[in-house]
């Protein structure tokens, strides 16, 4: 900035000495201290300095309307060369922010009024108090002119503003609302808030039709949703996947939320989001087959429950000769390390490096793969899942794909046509002619035999509790995890695992029935593939392991579903109790939200739901608003809050009657 000259004054009149009362003088800036009698103690923030000395340095001084109001520092009655300000603090200390930047110097002449007969404290409150702050509304429209009428961008207007050009864009967007919001606005018919939530879109006419359509008293968050009707927020699952600025690349509209730091936006073009998602999900399918070798890959944005398709597994690699030895002489490593630093709490870097290489070494080593057949007749599923990324399900097998089934044993199962009970086989009379030594036992003698060897092994088991949690396990597994017909157990044990996805859509994307499946897969891939191996399988586990698996085939059984066709009074008893037992809290598995209740049941319910949940003022504030409305405001009352419908509720701990005294 130039330095503006100072006029041709005397000296004296520079030091204030013959200064009549309401004389200017163009004082230099380091001449200039505060006055110790300035009413304004809470000193100007660094952004409001900022702000001054941008304007100062765009408008070439100090604005000429606004010189600083100052008195001659004194020493006794003797001036001392410098002025104290009475009014105009801040732009001193622009000004000093600009000498500081080097924009201007140290001895910039100052354009200032001498004040030597009011009182200085009261100069300075009428300055900060007797004035009226200008009505936001012309604020904006003053920002719209610069930019309609000086053709400045926002970045232009910040700069000479000092503010920042978020701020700008705000107030350029809030200057464009149309005529009715802005008349209601200056009225005070509308708050600041309400606007902001009208101006989500540029768009004058959308605003109108929203404003026309809610009226004046609409909630913040009804409006916002009303203008945003229709398009897809950057939250969403599909917007996160494809990204929003690819999707603006692609040509989609994006409406952009200027009031929030975050800057949300919305996607306007549905089917052009939904294709670009569709789309890359397919790419991403295609690559994984073609990579990985599956027979067939497809994509989908949801995952399609109920496709009755099989399912393979992996399992382990056959190491060679020399990766057996490998794995050998790495395992032995790991051991010696162990024993070496096992006193020692806080490892060496290089030895903590080497104990994970050797452990990345060994993973590589147990990798598990495909069967070569199992790839050539199954594929994947390549899912959106509910965080926005692709979730791959491989080893998925159709129904025509499937293996055949083995053909049943005829020694083993009869037909029933022989005379046999259909079991047990009947006496074969060419074997019968063939056998000139040892005949077959008789049928009848066959199964008194067996019955009595049963019920000694029943006995013999029931004495051997661990045996028979093994032999528990390994039932419940072969249930689980192995095909009907191929259920090689002595034990007559029945599990069967409900299918919640028909009664709660959706319930297999939470975040319980993710841990389920993944615990699912986790046993399925330690489990042999043949039925036939999973008793020495499941013989050799721990203790630990065996009751890990235990928990989880006991789990998978549990149904305390309640539907409107069946009476288990007996079963959700069972279940109240089997939940206190657990200490089951159902806060840290579900929330009172739009889909998961507040959007399924009448309005008395929600009131009902926030009166508990958040507070009988808060229900009675929503008594007038319409569903959608109060659906939403429910929403966000409830949030955090912990609320749980009856159901869902801990049962109510049962308090035994005290004994009465003895009279």
């Amino acid at each position: 900035m130039t330095d503006v000259a100072l006029e041709p004054r005397s000296f004296a009149v520079e030091r204030g000495e013959s200064a009549e009362h309401g004389a200017v003088l163009f004082i230099p800036w380091n001449r200039l201290k505060k006055s110790p009698r300035n009413v304004r103690k809470t000193g100007h923030s660094a952004e409001d300095v900022a702000a001054l000395a941008a304007s100062i340095a765009a408008k070439k001084g100090v604005q000429p309307t606004h010189p600083l109001v100052v008195e001659p520092e004194m020493e006794g009655d003797q001036p001392t060369g410098f002025f104290l300000v009475t009014a105009g603090e801040g732009r001193r200390l622009g000004l000093g922010l600009l000498v500081k930047q080097k924009t201007i110097k140290k001895s910039h002449p100052v354009r200032c009024v001498l004040d030597t007969e009011n009182d200085p404290a009261e100069v300075s409150l009428d300055e900060n108090v007797t004035r009226a702050p200008m009505h936001p509304a012309d604020q904006f429209a003053a920002f719209k002119d610069q930019q309609d009428l000086r053709g400045l961008s926002a970045e232009e207007i910040a700069a000479r503003f000092g503010v920042r050009p978020q701020i700008v864009r705000q107030r350029l967007r809030l200057g464009a609302a149309s005529a009715p919001l802005m008349a209601a606005y200056r009225e005070a018919a509308i708050t600041l808030d309400q606007l902001m939530a009208y101006c989500l879109t540029d768009d004058p006419e959308r605003q109108a039709q929203v404003f026309a359509n809610l009226g004046p008293s609409a909630q913040t968050y009804a409006i916002r949703r009303a203008i945003t009707e229709g398009k897809v927020p950057a939250s969403d699952r599909r917007v996160q996947f494809v990204g929003l600025d690819d999707y603006a690349a692609a040509g989609g509209p994006v409406l952009r939320d200027l009031f929030t730091e975050a800057g949300d936006g919305w996607a306007e073009d549905v089917g052009l989001l939904d294709r670009m998602v569709l789309e890359k999900l397919q790419s991403q399918a295609e690559a994984i087959r073609a990579a990985e070798g599956w027979a067939w890959a497809e994509a989908y944005v949801d995952y399609p429950h109920g496709h009755g398709f099989g399912r393979v597994y992996p399992g382990p690699v056959i190491l060679s000769d020399e990766q057996r030895a490998e794995a050998d002489r790495l395992t032995d490593e790991q051991d010696a390390l162990a024993n070496q630093w096992e006193a020692c709490d806080d490892l060496p870097p290089e030895v903590s490096e080497r104990f994970s290489q050797i452990e990345a070494d060994l993973d590589a080593l147990r990798a598990e793969a495909y069967a070569s057949d199992d790839l050539a007749r199954s594929g994947v599923f390549v899912v959106l899942s509910y965080n926005g990324e692709a979730r791959v399900e491989r080893g998925l097998v159709r129904p025509q794909d499937e293996l055949p089934e083995p053909e049943s044993d005829a020694s083993e199962v009869g037909d029933g046509e022989d005379g046999s009970d259909g079991r047990h086989p009947g006496p074969d009379p060419e074997a019968e002619e063939a056998d000139e030594g040892l005949s077959p036992l008789p049928d009848r003698l066959v199964a008194d035999l067996t019955a009595r060897r049963t019920l000694a092994l029943r006995v013999t088991l029931a004495r051997q509790p661990s045996l028979a949690l093994t032999a528990v396990v390994h039932a419940l597994a072969l249930r689980l995890f192995y095909a009907p017909y191929d259920q090689p157990s002595c034990l007559a044990l029945k599990l069967e695992s409900a299918a919640l996805d028909g009664w709660a859509p959706g319930i297999s994307e939470t975040a319980d029935g993710r841990a389920e499946a993944g615990t699912f897969e986790a046993w399925t891939r330690r489990l042999p593939k043949d039925a036939g191996d999973a008793w020495a399988f499941i013989a050799a586990l721990d203790s630990e392991a065996l009751l890990d698996l235990l928990a989880f085939c006991a789990g998978s059984s549990l149904n305390a579903v309640r539907n409107g066709y069946e009476r288990r009074s007996g079963a959700w008893a069972h279940a109240d109790a089997l939940a206190s037992a657990a200490g089951l809290d159902m806060r840290e598995h579900w929330t009172a939200t739009a889909d998961s209740y507040l959007g399924r049941v009448t309005k008395a319910r929600i009131l009902e739901a926030v009166s508990e949940g958040a507070s009988p003022e808060a229900a009675q504030r929503m008594t007038d608003l319409k569903k959608p409305q109060m659906i939403e405001a429910a929403e966000a009352a409830l949030k955090d809050k912990g609320w749980l419908p009856p159901l869902l509720r801990a049962p109510e701990p049962v308090v035994e009657a005290a004994p009465m005294a003895a009279e």
